[in-house]
């Protein structure tokens, strides 16, 4: 039996336990298709950015040596252009600043416009993708210490202003340019490593900093602008000014997108648990996905019981149309390209099996207070045949299947990655 010929098969059979409970699977797979998901730039180079970092700061860090990292602009295109072949959906692009492409002019990212973008606004056109924009307040001379929006230094916090200005002009660019939205999203590494005892000044520094980069409300419905914060990061493990209620606090008073970092919260706290009460009080959200291990870490995203619930409470609160989904973790011990097509698969996994779970089943037990059957029913939805859609998904997208793709990617190190030295 060819492996079409099987994948249809299992195709066929899952129509039937899909359809025994009045699940209409063509229509999840639509929905699942249309939803975008934003693929982070940064895992392809170890976020090292083409802007002359030659190390990372700001709480950031990067482990493992797996060979093969993209060393510039066409090497980190080339790889993302084979990785979106292992990866099915509608997809975006998510960009950092500090890959701005310069071609040896000399401008700071106080002075970045969408000149230094262009060659990425051609490449999204051409791979038929939206684009999503980050400042970059971290691995600059111009940080103090571990500071931007908030230090002392008016000169350096000056610039970070502007930086932050300048990103929201070209985030309106780039949605003019490809007609669709461009997620603007600030996260920003400040603290301090021990005990901080004028907190205040801090959060009113930064406070005064992002008054004026969003004092200008101009192209928000273009560019919506979120703020991320962090519990804690290497170097600034006592105190981090933009905090979770600082940031949902900032969001919600200024109009802004609030932004839920899956790797920045305490591992005991499950973010799929935040989405729907913070979404009663802001217009819009932006997730970051990530997997966190111990402490803030972002790893590659797995296809684990808390992705699912946060996809559920997604599609579950027919919360599509508010929420923007993108992927942010960086593991330089693996291949980089498998790290994207692991991550970018799962979370279309995930968003395809919040389509395809008895929802209304569940509800209606819920709301009659029949909780033996809610449990029943939310353990034995783990084990209907999501993988066999999942494979005839992939199959009518030309898009090779679970077991099908790692070969490809290890030709491509082989033909490509392993070159690079």
């Amino acid at each position: 039996m060819s492996e079409e010929t099987r994948t249809r098969k299992g195709y066929e059979y899952a129509l039937e336990v899909y359809g025994a409970l009045g699940i209409d699977v063509e229509a999840a797979l639509q929905a699942a298709d249309a939803l975008p998901v934003s693929m982070h730039c940064w895992q392809g180079d170890d976020v090292g950015g083409f802007d002359g970092a030659d190390s990372l700061t700001g709480g950031i860090a990067v482990t493992g040596n797996y060979p093969g990292k993209a060393r510039n602009f066409e090497e980190l295109t080339r790889d993302i252009t084979f990785a979106l072949s292992l990866i099915p959906g509608a997809r975006k692009l998510n960009l950092h600043a500090s890959y701005a492409v310069r071609e040896g002019r000399k401008v700071d990212r106080d002075g970045y416009t969408l000149r230094e973008f262009e060659p990425w606004v051609a490449f999204a056109k051409d791979q038929g993708l939206g684009l999503d924009f980050n400042p970059t307040f971290f691995s600059h001379p111009m940080m103090d210490g571990d500071l931007s929006l908030s230090s002392p230094d008016e000169g350096k916090r000056r610039f970070w202003v502007e930086h932050g200005k300048r990103c929201r002009e070209i985030g309106q660019g780039f949605a003019r340019a490809l007609g669709q939205p461009c997620v603007v999203n600030f996260w920003m590494p400040d603290g301090t490593k021990d005990t901080c005892v004028n907190t205040q000044a801090f959060r009113a520094r930064m406070g005064a900093s992002l008054d004026e980069i969003f004092a200008d409300r101009d192209g928000l419905q273009l560019a919506p602008c979120a703020l991320e914060s962090k519990l804690f990061g290497v170097g600034v493990e006592s105190f981090t000014v933009v905090s979770h209620e600082y940031a949902l606090g900032y969001a919600i008073k200024n109009g802004l997108t609030a932004c839920l970092d899956t790797g920045h919260f305490h591992p005991t706290e499950a973010v799929s648990m935040k989405v729907s009460a913070v979404m009663n009080f802001v217009d819009s959200m932006l997730l970051h996905i990530s997997r966190p291990v111990r402490w803030d870490s972002d790893h590659v995203v797995a296809l684990d019981e808390e992705l699912q619930r946060i996809m559920d409470e997604i599609i579950w609160n027919n919360l599509q149309d508010r929420v923007f989904i993108g992927l942010d973790f960086f593991d330089a011990s693996i291949n980089r390209v498998a790290a994207w097509a692991i991550g970018m698969r799962n979370a279309r996994k995930a968003i395809l099996g919040a389509l395809l779970a008895p929802a209304r089943q569940l509800r209606e037990a819920e709301a009659a207070g029949d909780y033996t059957r809610r449990l029943a029913l939310l353990e034995e939805r783990k084990t209907l045949p999501l993988g066999a859609v999942w494979d005839y998904y992939c199959l009518r997208h030309g898009i090779p299947e679970d077991g099908a793709w790692l070969p490809r990617v290890k030709a491509y190190e082989q033909s490509e990655l392993g070159k690079r030295v």
